[in-house]
């Protein structure tokens, strides 16, 4: 299997287009982080903003008064909690947050634009099987003396390897480009740990950011993979699994009213609302989280087993 998968790798890494999209992918994200700078200093006077102590006791009487509300989840309820004990303890302690224009807040930030990284991830999980087939070599591929399942199950590897390779080199990228534009802040990263608030590390929470969103990307990586495997098209897979990227997060909020929107795939990709508390409906927890996007992934990958190993090649 491992030999398997190095061959893989090297017929991808040996395409011109995965390496375009991997120097694309650092220009991109370097000249993002360049604009964001450039505007953040354009339209951002301090002297007309309000300070984070004023923002801050905004934030604390609207926490409160959420709290006030009947009804609530408890999930919802907890979340609010830890918010408000974090704001009240900043107020008494005087710790300030990172601000926009700070460098830790534009690492922590810099997980969405890993949109990329999707994107080109699932250009080449599309292609992987797909191009085999329109290529005419996918029959010199399967007459060897190796099973169906085992040359998948290669292919499948070393897509999500490629999308664990652009998602390094996309914060490696953000990391430096942040070096580059950004000052470093002085505000502290806190959370609520065992009950009690306490500062920490804004790397991990960068790190918990990016592997978060990786779990989305493998998701998209997976559905993109086999619609390539039943389709044999490459365009098809991209195509559709693009659309359905940026239309998925509509679909739920326009079906959030519904309880069957829990049960939703994209009511689950976007795991970094977790941390964030950016969350597309309320009542949604780690281990549904979890069970949707297992099931999800298993019926993809069944359908793509099915259709490779039992399906007649006729290219």
């Amino acid at each position: 299997m491992l030999n398997l998968i190095r061959n893989e790798w090297m017929k991808l890494w040996h395409k011109k287009a995965t390496w375009i999209m991997a120097g694309l992918l650092v220009l991109i994200l370097i000249g993002i982080t360049g604009i964001i700078n450039w505007a953040i200093d354009r339209t951002v006077q301090p002297s007309d903003q309000p300070t984070w102590e004023e923002d801050a006791a905004v934030n604390q009487a609207n926490l409160t008064a959420e709290l006030a509300k009947p009804n609530l989840d408890a999930e919802t309820k907890k979340q609010l909690k830890e918010e408000l004990a974090i704001t009240e303890y900043r107020l008494a302690e005087n710790v300030a947050p990172f601000s926009p224009g700070d460098r830790e807040q534009n690492l922590m930030d810099s997980h969405t634009m890993l949109t990329l990284v999707l994107m080109f991830a699932v250009i080449a999980s599309a292609s992987i099987v797909a191009s085999e087939f329109s290529q005419g070599t996918i029959k010199m591929l399967l007459s060897r003396p190796v099973k169906r399942w085992k040359i998948l199950t290669s292919k499948y590897i070393t897509s999500l390897l490629y999308a664990l390779v652009l998602s390094i080199i996309a914060l490696i990228a953000n990391v430096v480009a942040g070096y580059i534009f950004f000052d470093a802040g002085s505000g502290a990263m806190l959370d609520v740990r065992g009950g009690e608030v306490v500062e920490v590390s804004y790397w991990g929470r960068v790190l918990a950011l990016y592997g978060l969103t990786y779990i989305g990307i493998m998701v998209f990586t997976t559905f993109a993979f086999m619609i390539g495997s039943v389709f044999r098209t490459s365009s098809l897979a991209i195509g559709l699994s693009i659309f359905l990227m940026f239309m998925g997060p509509n679909i739920v909020f326009f079906l959030s009213k519904y309880e069957i929107t829990k049960y939703i795939l994209f009511a689950h990709t976007d795991l970094t609302g977790y941390i964030t508390g950016n969350m597309f409906i309320s009542g949604i927890t780690w281990p549904l989280s979890a069970a949707v996007l297992t099931v999800y992934v298993v019926l993809f990958l069944f359908i793509s087993y099915w259709s490779f190993t039992k399906r007649d090649v006729t290219a």
